[in-house]
């Protein structure tokens, strides 16, 4: 059935369309975006709320109604093909089945995108490569779903064009503990008591919306830990965050007024901490050791660049360097023509002695960087990205057996929390002068002798006063 390149806005019509029966608080969202004309709306709504079949709807309609490009931005591209494309509701059908026949041009199941008759683009995305495949496009309108595991950054890429075309960004999620989704929850909270604000913002446990019978409720309640039951179905920002590695740590972080700002030593050296990545960013920090306390003053991360991109961001700043730590897979040789060098020899090559970290088990990595993180002060502006993924590192869940793997998820917040267990475990190579250890071991050979290392078995006066 032809369509006209737009129809008008009007809800009613919408509606019946796509066939699509909202519950109230849904219908709200969606008198927002097409009456109001907001552009920015943030759900924070309990879990099972519907908030991808609403915000799904909502990107179709608006595709119907204005030609352009629409990205359904999930925290994976792979959570896209499991979440939106593949998944079945109760009665059995996709959400793209809310899309009529009649009104899709084509479809690619590989690529996960719907032309609509009216050249509209609809397609599925993830936040976790939203560098190369976000950047310089045109959207509409986008939709960030499970907005509080998303790569934060993945906004600001679109951001201009949203602005420039007057287009809307949806922000759908259910607490993770105070992350950026919480971040933004407190911005959307405040921006949208002014009515003339592009901001609406929707906060519903699931008392508010009634979408889980009470009996069901509490069934869900005896199964699961207080803690996970607030956080899921009412929307509890301060619950304990289940399978965060640092969460304690960073939480003490913030009472204990570590985390603001942390200003430039100039008489003390900048030491760097790399996380390299190929394809996944590269993350760097810059820190200072006075006396027992870490400064961690400076963050930086990027994307498909190689060394001589990382030496031209040390030469930007106006730091004294000291040493610069880098995991051990940096010794590899590239691999392709011959004679070719590793990136170690690369980055002397570029003016930068890299120290290569030894190679410890991730288990014991993590518990250097847990006790190592009561030392630490954070610059809120400068490390933001660094202290949100500290935030949010966290282990991989079973979603067939419902629980916690004993190794990390792999997400945007890995890389960054790399860089930080490079630099846990590179804090002994920092000390200058004597250290406590040398101390202890002159002491005992002045008093025992230069084999007072060994056992007495092996000595050569083993009878000697010891």
């Amino acid at each position: 059935m032809p369509v006209e390149p737009s129809i008008p806005v009007n809800l009613e019509t919408r509606l019946e369309i796509n066939k699509f029966e909202p519950r109230p608080y849904q219908i709200d969202v969606m008198r927002a975006v097409f009456k109001e004309g907001k552009k920015k709306i943030f759900l924070c709504w309990s879990r099972r709320a519907g908030k991808d079949v609403v915000c799904f709807n909502i990107l179709f309609m608006a595709a119907l109604s204005k030609p352009g490009i629409y990205y359904y931005c999930l925290p994976e591209y792979s959570h896209g093909r499991k979440v939106i494309w593949d998944t079945l509701l109760s009665n059995g059908k996709r959400l793209i089945d809310f899309i009529a026949k009649p009104l899709i041009a084509k479809i690619n199941e590989q690529q996960m995108k719907i032309q609509l008759v009216n050249n509209s683009i609809i397609q599925i995305v993830g936040s976790d490569k939203a560098s190369r495949t976000l950047v310089g496009t045109n959207p509409q309108g986008v939709i960030f779903s499970e907005w509080q595991v998303s790569n934060a950054e993945s906004y600001e890429y679109i951001r201009p064009a949203l602005l420039y075309n007057g287009g809307f960004a949806i922000f759908n999620g259910t607490p993770r503990g105070p992350n950026h989704f919480y971040e933004m929850y407190n911005i959307a909270r405040e921006a949208s008591k002014n009515p003339l604000s592009d901001w609406f913002c929707s906060y519903l446990t699931c008392y508010d919306t009634n979408h889980i019978p009470r009996s069901e409720l509490l069934k869900e309640k005896a199964s699961m830990s207080p803690d996970k039951f607030m956080q899921e179905y009412e929307c509890s920002f301060s619950a304990g965050q289940i399978g965060v590695y640092y969460g304690r740590q960073m939480d003490q972080m913030h009472l204990d007024g570590r985390i603001g700002v942390i200003p430039y030593e100039t008489s003390f050296d900048v030491h760097v901490s790399l996380d390299l990545g190929v394809s996944d960013p590269t993350c760097v920090i810059f820190f200072q050791i006075c006396g027992a306390v870490v400064r961690v003053i400076d963050y930086e991360e990027f994307t498909d660049k190689g060394l001589d991109h990382l030496a031209k961001l040390l030469n930007s700043k106006d730091y004294k360097y000291g040493k610069i730590f880098a995991p051990l897979d940096i010794k590899v040789r590239e691999i392709g023509a011959a004679g070719a060098i590793s990136r170690l020899e690369t980055a002397r090559n570029l003016g930068m002695n890299l120290e290569v970290v030894e190679n410890l088990p991730l288990e014991e990595c993590i518990e250097i960087t847990r006790m190592s993180l009561s030392k630490w002060y954070i610059d809120e502006k400068k490390c933001a990205r660094l202290i949100q993924a500290l935030e949010n590192y966290r282990r991989e869940f079973d979603e067939e057996k419902k629980v916690y793997r004993d190794k990390p998820r792999h997400d945007w917040a890995s890389h960054p929390a790399d860089a930080a267990r490079m630099l846990a475990i590179s804090l002994p190579r920092c000390e200058v002068g004597t250290t406590q250890e040398e101390l202890d071991r002159m002491f005992l050979e002045a008093k025992r002798g230069p084999q007072s290392d060994l056992p007495p078995v092996f000595r050569n006066n083993r009878y000697g006063p010891f």
